[in-house]
């Protein structure tokens, strides 16, 4: 391969991904440019593990919050366990406020990137609802949980018993995007639910699975799980 083509096969490449690859260089150290870009990135990853989900964004959609059991942002970066599980008195709140037995769960929560919801929210959540209601849907009582991860959804299926789960969290921010949100979905989450009965769409924002699309498949893949009464490695969605 001549040098011409290297070239023409690297700028396909760089066009094909947001990817830092073949960023310049002087001598041992990255072009100004690209290393202030890189730091800008990281700052942004590092203000959305920080940051805090606006409380007008959450008054719009009318979600109350709770809190798990993580404390501070350190303790929920290093005790995962601790953004999985509430207080009594959490748990008290939650069945005062919630419908019991609904049909479907929405909880929203920051996890890893508050920006994920904030940049995400506003689009992901009303089509959701339009997308279950197509189907005929029920929908309990949606709230935000402030600290939470993915299995903080098997609790709160043991005090809600929804028949099926839909929890929106953000995604671990990365040096491309700070803002991806995941949503998570399972069949009856419970104590003890396997890794291998959750189903995930991950990498939605604008620039990746967009929020209108996302929100469409989760409604065809819940109403498949209540179809099938099952969820995660077990369903058949085609």
């Amino acid at each position: 391969m001549n040098n011409l083509s290297k070239f023409d096969s690297l700028l396909a490449l760089q066009k094909s991904t947001p990817a830092r690859i073949g960023v310049g260089r002087t001598g041992t150290r990255p072009l100004t440019k690209d290393l202030l870009s890189f730091r800008i990135d990281h700052a942004a990853a590092v203000d959305t593990v920080y940051g805090d989900v606006s409380a007008e964004l959450l008054q719009q959609f009318n979600l109350f919050t709770v809190d798990t059991c993580f404390g501070t942002k350190e303790r929920y970066l290093t005790r995962p366990d601790l953004g999985r599980i509430f207080s009594e008195e959490t748990q008290s709140l939650i069945l005062e406020k919630c419908v019991k037995k609904p049909t479907v769960q929405i909880v929203i929560s920051d996890g890893l990137s508050s920006s994920a919801i904030e940049e995400n929210l506003r689009d992901v959540y009303p089509a959701l609802v339009d997308s279950l209601e197509s189907y005929d849907l029920k929908i309990g009582t949606p709230f935000f949980v402030r600290g939470g991860r993915v299995a903080c959804m098997d609790m709160i299926g043991e005090l809600l018993e929804p028949e099926a789960f839909i929890l929106l969290i953000g995604e671990r921010p990365g040096l491309v995007c700070a803002h991806s949100l995941s949503a998570y979905m399972c069949y009856q989450p419970r104590e003890g639910t396997k890794e291998s009965d959750r189903m995930v769409i991950s990498n939605i924002h604008r620039r990746g699975t967009t929020p209108i699309e996302a929100a469409a498949h989760m409604g065809t893949m819940i109403y498949k799980m209540l179809e099938q009464k099952t969820s995660g490695v077990n369903l058949v969605i085609y």
